[in-house]
């Protein structure tokens, strides 16, 4: 396992795998405190994170990212936190996503940075977008995308597949990936298969 890209944030630190999932976990800090979001479990990283601050929780965002939450949040010594419903003494609002037996997803808004951190529900990697878009929905969800994420109008969209959007065109990203996700699934499924592949 061997990390595509490190991207260092105003307030933390992003992670993704080199792998065609593009698996990202994230590193929140604030107040001399860090958040880990659905975590990769690589060493270095995991440093990095915690020199931005004292470690306060580990949080899974989407019931079956197993990933490596459980030995993180061991081995630092802090709570995991499994699609909770509020972040305590923290400045993170938890916004709901999906409450299905077969997908729980909770997404994370942060006021004061207007970043908005989705785990499943959209993402940046080819297996979201295929190859044509800067945010895509996910597959199993393009013919009913969550639209509980067009109230928000993030600077930084952060995802647990493929690397973070930030600037002032995050909002029409995430708002374009939203109203054409069912226009444009036969473009993602042509792209899909180059895209597992690692191609895309």
């Amino acid at each position: 396992m061997a990390i595509r890209a490190c991207d260092e944030l105003p307030f933390g630190l992003s992670w993704t795998i080199d792998e065609p999932m593009e698996r990202t976990s994230h590193a929140l800090a604030h107040d001399g405190r860090v958040w880990i979001v659905d975590p990769v479990d690589d060493g270095d990283a995991i440093e990095r994170a915690r020199a931005l601050g004292e470690p306060a929780a580990v949080l899974r965002l989407l019931d079956r990212h197993g990933r490596d939450a459980d030995a993180v949040a061991a081995r630092l010594g802090v709570p995991l936190l499994d699609v909770p419903d509020a972040v305590p003494d923290s400045p993170f609002h938890v916004v709901p996503l999906l409450r299905r037996r077969w997908w729980r997803e909770v997404a994370l808004w942060w006021p004061q940075r207007r970043a908005l951190v989705v785990p499943e529900a959209v993402g940046t990697g080819a297996m979201f977008t295929g190859g044509g878009a800067r945010v895509g929905v996910h597959l199993l969800l393009r013919l009913r995308p969550p639209r509980t994420l067009a109230a928000f109008a993030p600077e930084h969209l952060l995802v647990g597949h493929g690397p973070g959007v930030h600037g002032p065109d995050t909002p029409a990203a995430l708002s374009e990936a939203l109203h054409r996700s069912a226009r444009d699934l036969p473009r993602v499924l042509v792209g899909l298969p180059r895209a597992v592949r690692g191609g895309g």
